[in-house]
């Protein structure tokens, strides 16, 4: 044994501890026949597949008023499934409107043919070869999904995710499609000067610089499916439906009436937006309060 004064082997010690931080923490391979998700949790300069317990219980039936973008995408990842070919998906448009949901809506539906989610954040499509390693070879198809997308100029991820759609050395393994969700359909930031490069050519207008390099992101996505504010009728539907249903959860009669309409009108003006997120908050307050007052 070498013999080391004791100081070097404080110093050892202090080393060792500060590399045990740097280093991810140690966990198995994901069990993917008993776990339908995962997040992609980053560790210093790694990071590993974490797998989520429990998935929101939301159905494709729950989500009412976005029939055709159900069925279109639903489609999509039924195509998927059956190994047939199928495209990236852009699910773009108002917050709250049912864009993240419709990708849980599908997990719940489809994890018995072997659907599997992993989600990843923005920071994080700098790991996706890592995590296209991992899950390579799978005998499960997996979306993997990026949840409220968006970026500003010259961030490194840009050019990491457009690789990966690109069908580059970065590209998705077979059993991978990318589903992002996002505010914008361009999924950067637009600006009132992009337009001055466009020019008339032939009758028909050819974008400049700037609009050319915000398309072509969102334009390798083979789908876009966009998602628009509810009207207040549609509004209206998705506040009795989530009522009705915290109602059966909690084993009491609906409570939904004409005061709770009212009521609901008025959440969604102090909001100031109609959608399902302002509906279920909605809901879980009418219904929350009406039990407490017994």
């Amino acid at each position: 044994m070498m013999n080391l004064k004791p100081e070097v082997v404080a110093q050892l010690e202090r080393v060792l501890s500060s590399l045990e931080q740097l280093l991810p923490t140690a966990v198995g391979p994901v069990d993917w026949s008993v776990c339908h998700a995962a997040n992609w949790r980053r560790h210093s300069f790694s990071g590993y597949l974490e797998p989520v317990e429990a998935v929101p219980s939301t159905r494709l039936d729950d989500l009412l008023g976005i029939d055709e973008q159900k069925s279109v995408v639903e489609v999509n990842t039924r195509q998927f499934l059956k190994g047939y070919p199928a495209n990236n998906v852009l699910l773009w448009g108002s917050r709250g409107t049912g864009k993240s949901s419709l990708v849980r809506a599908l997990l719940n539906s489809y994890a018995d043919q072997g659907l599997r989610v992993i989600q990843v954040d923005k920071e994080d499509l700098i790991h996706l070869p890592g995590i296209f390693s991992a899950i390579k070879g799978q005998p499960y198809k997996f979306i993997l999904l990026c949840d409220d997308l968006s970026f500003e100029h010259g961030e490194l991820t840009y050019k990491m995710l457009k690789s990966a759609l690109d069908g580059s050395v970065y590209a998705a393994p077979k059993n991978v499609l990318i589903y992002v969700t996002s505010n914008r359909r361009y999924l950067i930031p637009e600006y009132p000067t992009d337009n001055l490069g466009s020019k008339l050519v032939n009758g028909e207008v050819h974008h400049g610089e700037a609009i050319e390099e915000k398309i072509s992101l969102s334009d390798r996505f083979g789908l876009w499916v966009a998602f628009h504010v509810f009207t207040q009728d549609h509004y209206l539907r998705v506040a009795q439906q989530c009522v009705e249903k915290l109602c059966r959860e909690q084993g009491v009669p609906s409570r939904w009436s004409e005061e709770a309409r009212k009521a609901a009108v008025q959440w969604s003006h102090d909001k100031s937006k109609r959608c399902g997120r302002t509906a279920l908050q909605f809901a879980s307050h009418w219904v929350g309060r009406d039990l407490l007052k017994g």
